[in-house]
């Protein structure tokens, strides 16, 4: 095995970027982690993960896709994860406790997703605004009074209940107006959840960004930031280009990070990104770098861990939350392999030894013995470690 990276906390807040990784959640091994089943969350386990990613300076964006939001985590244990989460970060910063964090501010280092799971179970139909509208503040009122940053999250139901692009201009207008503080709009594509597809009223990529920016032009002064997730560089690069002042575009491309946030020379993308949960002690190394004024050093580690990035979000992509838990067990945030609503069975076998492979070549498994330990373990269990002798070369 190759080993740890060169990696390293930072010893004071990172300032080139901002940058929210969007974190996971870890359940109790002995509940019912079964498609369908409520989640129930290892508090202690899950909030510790939230420390070591404060410990190295990024922010993190909790209740997101990420934490299995819409796929796993019911609309209680949602809330709960923002509460105290957001009670989590409050202390953190109240006691000072990272260096990293120094002189920030609770909205600087968690922003939570701000949705209609509520309305999951409901039937909607086309024409229900008013439903989703209502929705939609009832979670935006739990996270400006947590004290979190509020992320508005693309919703499966007002995708249903949506009949032109001007009813989504209607809904986010409405929640804009009523936000207390500017928050993050996120545009999250199909390829990580299906039930978006058409979002903002079309199919068509050009009018759904014109839908888009005619709500960013209109509301600019009640928004932080952009979170896109497309997985398609071109397009973010150009909006980012026509973004009104003060606007920032947190990259949501986990395929194309390294280019993104490294920029062209004038512009660049700031970050709100799943894999940052997973290679989160390089990330904060490249950031540094580029603090330094050392891009080129910070583009070479973000590069180093895209093979693994591309990996873990390849098709279907709405699985990658499976590689995050598998690399957060490799490297002991958690005593088992498990996710609520089953999704530990995302993602294949093989799928799962690549990942490890890809992660040890990247630096990114920190306790080698306790990963090749676990990764034995998992050989034995699926039938496998009698005929494989080594993993090297696995495609």
């Amino acid at each position: 095995m190759h080993g740890p990276g060169d990696f390293h906390r930072p010893t004071s807040p990172i300032t080139s970027r901002k940058v929210y990784a969007a974190a996971h959640v870890i359940p109790h091994m002995d509940a019912d982690n079964t498609p369908g089943a409520p989640a129930v969350i290892d508090w202690e386990a899950t909030l510790a993960y939230r420390h070591e990613l404060w410990s190295y300076g990024l922010g993190v964006a909790d209740a997101m896709d990420t934490a299995q939001r819409g796929m796993g985590l019911d609309y209680a244990a949602t809330c709960e994860l923002i509460n105290r989460s957001a009670q989590e970060a409050a202390t953190v910063i109240a006691d000072n406790r990272y260096p990293a964090l120094t002189s920030l501010t609770v909205r600087d280092i968690i922003a939570c997703g701000v949705g209609t799971d509520q309305l999951n179970d409901q039937p909607v139909e086309p024409g229900d605004l008013q439903l989703v509208i209502d929705a939609y503040l009832q979670m935006l009122h739990l996270v400006e009074n947590s004290g979190a940053k509020s992320i508005l999250m693309c919703s499966r139901a007002l995708a249903k209940a949506a009949r032109t692009p001007q009813d989504y201009v209607q809904v986010y207008s409405t929640l804009l107006d009523a936000a207390q503080q500017p928050v993050i709009l996120h545009w999250l594509g199909e390829m990580f959840d299906p039930q978006l597809a058409g979002y903002w009223g079309t199919t068509d990529l050009a009018e759904a960004t014109a839908v888009f920016q005619s709500i960013l032009e209109k509301h600019s002064e009640k928004i932080d930031g952009v979170k896109v997730s497309l997985l398609d560089a071109e397009h973010e690069k150009q909006l980012r280009a026509t973004l009104p002042s003060g606007i920032r575009l947190y990259t949501g491309d986990d395929f194309n990070y390294p280019e993104l946030i490294d920029g062209d020379g004038e512009l660049h993308s700031d970050a709100l990104l799943g894999i940052f949960a997973a290679i989160y002690p390089a990330a904060s190394t490249a950031l540094q770098a580029f603090d330094a004024s050392d891009a080129a050093r910070g583009r070479t580690i973000l590069d180093s861990t895209r093979e693994l990035g591309l990996h873990i979000f390849s098709a279907p992509t709405f699985y990658y939350k499976t590689g995050i838990a598998f690399l957060s067990w490799l490297n002991g945030h958690q005593s088992g392999f498990q996710m609520v609503g089953g999704l530990h069975a995302g993602r294949s076998f093989p799928h799962l030894v690549r990942t490890f492979v890809l992660a040890d070549t990247a630096g990114l498994l920190l306790n080698p013995e306790l990963a090749a330990k676990r990764m034995e373990e998992l050989l034995a269990v699926y039938g496998a470690k009698t005929t494989t002798r080594t993993l090297t070369g696995v495609s």
